[in-house]
């Protein structure tokens, strides 16, 4: 390469790591095709990398990129695989993983980047059996054990794809457990519904001695939230409190936040939100939420308020929608109705279907199913089944036949043949007819749910007794103190009926 060569490949690069934009990659890849460079792999690289990563790239473009490559090496594959392991077209990495493994060739060799983006991309697309083929093969090369990026892949694999035993194996025969890896699998836990089982790991983490970071702190305490284990919530916050820097902490406080909110310990929910150094969007729905979830709507508008006053945050949808919730918890009817008009004129956010929801909710509580049925009707958006199971409900409560029967109908189009979303519709339109006095009505839907197999989910409900966690599920007959629970329930009883209230 002469002198005025290699100053103007020096040039080019110089332009690619300088790229801002794609119509500023096209013309320095022009000048690259001009001088030849197009035909070289670091060269070519530079904006493959661009167009493939950076947020004002083009994914499809590095990908024409890519086919005019003749012989593409490692870097660049592992580029596209990771573009697409993260993109809405996943499937696209395996593609290039596949193309990647047909190539013979000293330049194209998988590498533990190579499984890592590969596995992320099964992760998107919830695929287990390509995710399973993969893992064979990461044993294959030796970076099961070995590589911690491709370890954790696996175990967010297994827990995307809800198989938990395979997760926890996978976690298990890692010699050296990151912070991470620890978080991953209790989230998967919590995912998969088994909160019981995140917090204890979140406990064997602590009998080791592993010291958890911030993000396992709050993962702990939003399993306590699934499970409304306030006293083992409460020794979490302990632990904060002997980590230094862990009460500052905008995420750990949130959590604590609506952990003690949704245990029902408000008053520490509270006590922790005005502690709290600085706070966020987050931590002011937290503290929305719990205080909706509580009945305190007057004191959730004055917090929203407040947020804007105090922090100059603005709401976002999720703050307003707690404000809903606590009008609709305390019969707040007009200021409801008021916030969802104004949503977007005075806080620039437009309403999403869970705002009509709770509204519709709201005006079915205080006995206005009319109106309620003509704002589901007035929706800009197609009412989904929350909708329709707020207006059925308000049907049962105030006895409206003819709204209630609509409701289940559009319902079980919603459902779309789905017994298991059926039982509770057919009962509760069986109830209604029955309210109304159409007892025929009510016998013929009890037959059908007869008829057609279709059973009644039973209710459950979970209580924290010195620590543990007792559930108790409707008709429950294997409960260890099941004995015990029905002398009490036959004596509360028959105080009941001796003293009536």
């Amino acid at each position: 390469m002469t002198q005025l060569q290699l100053q103007a490949w020096k040039r080019c690069i110089s332009l690619a790591q300088r790229c801002a934009n794609m119509s500023q990659l096209k013309t320095i890849h022009s000048i690259f095709i001009t001088h030849g460079l197009h035909l070289n792999n670091y060269a070519i690289s530079k904006l493959v990398t661009f167009s493939a990563l950076s947020d004002s790239g083009d994914l499809s473009y590095a990908s024409r990129l890519f086919n005019h490559i003749e012989k593409p090496n490692s870097y660049i594959y592992n580029t596209l695989i990771r573009a697409y392991s993260r993109s809405s077209k996943p499937h696209l990495a395996l593609c290039y993983f596949k193309l990647m493994l047909r190539t013979c060739d000293e330049l194209v060799i998988c590498d533990h980047c190579t499984f890592h983006f590969v596995l992320l991309a099964c992760v998107n697309g919830v695929w287990l059996i390509e995710g399973k083929q993969i893992h064979n093969w990461v044993v294959k090369n030796g970076l099961s054990l070995l590589d911690g990026h491709v370890q954790t892949a696996l175990i967010r694999l297994y827990a995307e794809c809800k198989v938990m035993g395979d997760a926890r194996k996978v976690f298990d025969e890692i010699p050296q457990r990151d912070q991470f890896q620890w978080n991953v699998l209790m989230n998967g836990y919590i995912r998969c519904g088994f909160a019981s089982e995140a917090l204890k790991a979140f406990q064997d983490m602590l009998a080791i001695g592993f010291e958890p970071d911030e993000f396992c702190v709050v993962t702990a305490l939003m399993a306590c939230n699934h499970l409304g284990a306030l006293w083992q919530g409460t020794r979490v916050h302990e632990y904060t409190k002997e980590r230094k820097g862990f009460e500052s902490d905008i995420f750990v406080g949130t959590a604590l936040v609506d952990m003690y909110a949704k245990c029902g310990c408000l008053d520490m929910a509270v006590e922790v939100f005005e502690n709290m150094p600085k706070r966020n969007v987050f931590s002011w729905a937290a503290i929305i939420g719990g205080l909706a979830l509580h009945g305190h709507a007057r004191k959730a508008i004055h917090c929203l308020e407040r947020m804007q006053m105090e922090d100059g945050i603005k709401p976002d949808g999720v703050v307003l929608l707690g404000v809903l919730v606590a009008c609709t918890h305390a019969g707040l009817q007009n200021e409801g109705q008021l916030l969802l008009h104004n949503m977007r004129s005075q806080y620039g956010i437009s309403p999403k279907h869970e705002h009509y929801s709770c509204v519709v909710d709201l005006l079915c509580r205080a006995g206005k199913i009319r109106e309620a049925h003509e704002l589901i009707r007035n929706m800009p958006m197609k009412p989904l089944a929350s909708v329709w199971g707020a207006l059925l409900c308000g049907c049962r409560i105030h006895n409206n036949v003819d709204l209630a029967e609509l409701a289940v109908k559009k319902l079980l189009q919603l459902e779309n043949g789905d017994k298991t979303g059926e039982d509770g519709v057919y009962v509760q339109l069986s109830n209604i007819y029955l309210a109304a006095q159409r007892s025929e009505d009510a016998v013929r839907i009890r037959k059908m749910i007869g008829d057609r197999g279709i059973r009644k989910t039973p209710g459950w409900s979970m209580i924290e007794v010195e620590g543990k966690m007792n559930e108790f599920i409707s008709g429950d007959v294997m409960h260890s103190c099941r004995f015990e629970i029905c002398m009490m329930l036959d004596l509360l009883s028959s105080h009941m009926v001796k003293d009536p209230l």
